[in-house]
């Protein structure tokens, strides 16, 4: 259930972060990346297994033909990023806060995400089937036509987000407050939209979902 009194934690950098590139890093299984910023460059066509990016800051950086599976993320912002179609299935985020950033279509089935901030992202289509997300928050983005079909969610806030068609089966919604974003359909049921909150105009959207008339008179 989602609980504003629990607090996200910010990620923990140092002030000062040596530039690094990762043509310096051909990535390797299991390696770890840390302290440093990645700045105006372009990483591609990396492929790596339980890679570990620990106290990192990635500005005004693109990632084409990534696949990371079970990489694990602690104390890292992405700002200014293009992360559109890269693969981070079975991954973990923690204390990691994604601004401005573009992530259409990126694959996160499966990841683990706690302490998580997604602020002004476009990320439509988005996969994060099957993920498990605690103090977790959605502002001022646009994740439409995403899937979220069977995740674990519990201390998660949607604020100011388009989620207009994206797929909740099987994902319980009981006090998720939904009421300032922004849809016209959603792919959930009755019992997984049971105890959401939401505002007066989406109850008539959730009233055609279902086949109810709602009378205006």
């Amino acid at each position: 259930m989602s609980n504003k009194k629990e607090k996200i934690e910010a990620p923990k950098i140092p002030a000062y972060l040596e530039p690094i590139t990762l043509s310096d890093y051909e990535l390797e299984d299991e390696q770890i990346l840390t302290d440093g910023i990645f700045q105006d460059c372009e990483i591609t066509n990396q492929t790596g297994y339980k890679v570990c990016f620990d106290r990192l800051r990635f500005t005004n950086t693109t990632f084409r033909g990534i696949n990371l599976n079970k990489a694990e993320f602690t104390d890292v912002v992405f700002e200014n990023c293009d992360l559109s179609n890269i693969n981070l299935n079975e991954s973990i985020f923690h204390r990691v806060i994604f601004h401005k950033c573009k992530l259409l279509g990126v694959d996160l089935s499966g990841s683990t995400l706690r302490n998580v901030v997604f602020d002004t992202c476009y990320a439509d289509y988005a996969v994060l089937r099957f993920a498990n997300a605690k103090l977790v928050k959605l502002m001022n983005s646009s994740f439409a036509k995403a899937d979220f079909f069977s995740m674990n969610i519990s201390s998660i806030i949607f604020e100011e987000t388009n989620l207009d068609q994206t797929q909740f089966s099987q994902t319980k919604l009981g006090g998720i407050d939904l009421s300032s974003c922004d849809f016209e359909s959603l792919g959930a049921s009755l019992e997984d939209l049971q105890g959401c909150i939401i505002s007066p105009v989406q109850a008539a959207v959730f009233a055609s979902l279902f086949g109810l008339v709602v009378n205006r008179d």
